[in-house]
């Protein structure tokens, strides 16, 4: 493919691709749907922390916390897609009532147009994911914070996202493998994908580079880390649409080639099933799989869900929950 017109024109260019993964995840309209009836439900309360530390980012940070809420309980980290309310996208994806469910906080921090113009987290900028640094470094403080907060267990905290979220995800779990526990990302890309707006254009638009060896992508992420961490890496769940136009599917391959090379596991996986039309393949032990790859054949740009509540772009149903997936595969439940 070519997009030497677009690499000419990067700014712009990226700008028109963040607009479209924007209006997909969230029309006219969503951003209204704010929760304001949590508190009011008797299910637990969502509340803004305005201090909670370093913040280079110039983030905002919500909490939401259940009326089961428990010392020592898992922590949970949302990262919302381009032009998604944070608080509506955590009802819509089922991470509400699983937080009820498990009593457990979530920490969803919230970009603003200010930051970026789309409300997309930097994943691309290298001053925003480098550890010690912008958004990476405001995230942490959050977690930090949070933690305090909530007497969270340090053992078990947890980080998701969906697009540009799920891309800040996965450089989240390289620049703080000493943080998280495990993670996932949905319809994201790999650490290392992009390094401006130019090449994050080139790769939302087409995944790759696609001569880098497993070990070179690999290396992203230990390029990202502490010099001296030597693990264990967190474990990642990964899921993508087929259908998805705003970021190219083969992202995901590419995504878990980088974690199972980082894991040090062979490149064919330990297991393929089929859940319905979902193919989910793993990489490493039976019981406790590194690297997980849910490709679903009929699920274009956004977050699937077994069955939609709320009309919205931002999920859209595939007979399977990947909150209840996920959550089994990080063992919250």
């Amino acid at each position: 493919m070519q997009w030497s017109r677009e690499l000419r024109s990067a700014g712009r260019g990226l700008r028109t691709a963040l607009q479209a993964a924007s209006a997909m995840l969230a029309p006219p309209g969503v951003r209204d749907l704010i929760p304001h009836d949590i508190a009011a439900s008797g299910a637990g309360e969502l509340i803004n922390i305005p201090d909670f530390g370093t913040n280079p980012g110039d983030l905002a940070m919500l909490a939401y916390v259940p009326a089961s809420l428990r010392s020592g309980a898992p922590l949970v980290v949302l990262l919302h897609g381009c032009g998604q309310e944070p608080a509506a996208f955590a009802i819509e994806s089922g991470w509400i009532a699983l937080a009820d469910r498990v009593g457990l906080a979530l920490v969803l921090p919230t970009q603003s147009e200010d930051n970026q113009r789309q409300r997309c987290f930097n994943w691309f900028r290298p001053s925003h994911v480098a550890r010690g640094g912008g958004e990476a470094q405001s995230i942490r403080s959050m977690v930090t914070e949070a933690v305090r907060r909530f007497a969270s267990d340090t053992r078990a905290v947890y980080i998701a996202g969906l697009s540009a979220g799920g891309a800040m995800t996965v450089a989240m779990l390289a620049a703080y493998p000493d943080v998280f526990a495990a993670g996932a990302s949905i319809a994201g890309l790999p650490v290392g994908a992009a390094s401006g707006a130019a090449s994050a254009l080139a790769r939302m638009a087409q995944a790759g580079p696609d001569d880098r060896s497993a070990e070179a992508w690999a290396e992203q992420v230990r390029h990202a880390a502490p010099a001296d961490y030597r693990g264990p890496w967190p474990r990642l769940s990964i899921w993508h649409g087929s259908m998805d136009t705003v970021v190219d599917p083969a992202n995901a391959a590419l995504l878990a080639l980088q974690w199972r090379a980082v894991h040090g596991l062979l490149a064919a996986p330990s297991a393929v099933t089929m859940h319905g039309p979902a193919r989910h393949e793993v990489w490493g032990a039976a019981n406790r799989p590194s690297v997980e790859l849910w490709t679903l054949p009929t699920v274009a740009h956004a977050y699937p869900v077994a069955v939609a509540g709320i009309p919205s772009a931002a999920v859209l149903p595939a007979g399977i929950s990947a909150t209840d997936r996920i959550a089994r595969f990080w063992r919250l439940t």
